[in-house]
């Protein structure tokens, strides 16, 4: 089978993920380590043992996520089973960050920090109450634009991430999402429902936050990665670090084309997804999106133990 590594984005972050790997594992427990290091906190203590709502803001989740999905990296790796595995990588927004670090492009460390600042600068662009986000579910990606577009009324309110068929995330202005919210239900979607959320991502209003991700990104070092990355802006797969590093920016106030990427994968022989790290929706999303491709969730030591034995076994 040709795979692919996908690493998740915020919503999956519970309290103790990643703790078994780090107790089973020498080499994921030094991730946990290095992000702790490299944020000058003991961020491990807060995902092991803290409250959910403080993992769960933005500042915290991203880099959280990421140290989470590269401890699952470790094991496998300990496990004998590299990046190269895959003849794609790629990540749900924070997720991409991940998915380089993954394939080499980025240190953990600087991977670290970045997410650290993204969190924040993203908190920081929107003062709050004034920005929100809403699932849209039943309605097609067009459907949903159309309903963004009438919703806006001179205010941002756009497509923020293109999931699966049946599943939209608008972004903008707290007025206009509430107006889109009900234009949607009008237009028959199964659901369409406010997403508690601290700032409005992927849309305009993030522009703050991308000129503040531009001028830490040209300060760190990218390397090509092992193997293609599929963007989240592009539906497309690169291994050029300059135009990688540049679409990082974009992807701040730009649309996470989920489904496209799927697409794109399956078209380009990918048959079997790996989601490696919290949760398991990346992993709904691809059944929704390309039913033949097959998929697996890594997050558990046990989980890396199966997946390095499928390979030995295949």
């Amino acid at each position: 089978m040709t795979k692919a590594f996908l690493f998740p984005g915020q919503g999956a972050q519970t309290i103790g993920m990643g703790r078994d790997l780090a107790e089973a594992y020498p080499a994921a427990r030094e991730v946990f380590d290095t992000v702790d290091a490299a944020l000058g906190e003991k961020l491990s203590a807060l995902i092991w043992e803290g409250d959910q709502e403080t993992l769960t803001l933005t500042r915290n989740a991203q880099p959280a996520l990421m140290a989470t999905s590269m401890a699952a990296m470790a094991a496998l790796k300990a496990e004998g089973v590299d990046v190269t595995e895959a003849a794609f990588v790629a990540g749900h927004s924070l997720g991409e960050y991940t998915a380089l670090c993954a394939a080499g492009a980025l240190s953990v460390a600087d991977a670290a920090r970045l997410l650290r600042l993204r969190g924040e600068a993203m908190q920081a662009a929107v003062p709050a109450g004034e920005g929100a986000m809403a699932a849209i579910l039943g309605l097609d990606f067009a459907a949903v634009m159309a309903v963004a577009e009438e919703a806006a009324e001179a205010q941002v309110c756009t497509a923020a991430n293109d999931n699966d068929p049946a599943q939209v995330v608008i972004s903008g202005h707290h007025a206009a999402v509430l107006r889109a919210v009900e234009i949607a239900k009008a237009h028959g979607a199964k659901r369409a429902l406010l997403l508690p959320v601290s700032a409005p991502f992927h849309c305009a209003l993030m522009q703050p936050a991308a000129d503040a991700m531009a001028e830490a990104l040209a300060n760190v070092a990218f390397h090509a990665p092992a193997v293609p990355l599929v963007g989240n802006v592009t539906a497309q797969a690169s291994r050029d670090p300059d135009a990688i590093r540049a679409r990082l920016v974009d992807q701040v106030t730009g649309r996470v084309r989920w489904r496209e990427s799927v697409e794109w994968m399956a078209a380009n022989g990918v048959t079997e997804t790996w989601e490696i790290g919290a949760g398991k929706a990346l992993s709904g999303m691809v059944k929704r999106i390309a039913r033949e491709v097959e998929t697996r969730g890594i997050g558990t030591a046990a989980e890396v133990q199966a997946a390095a034995e499928s390979l030995k076994n295949a």
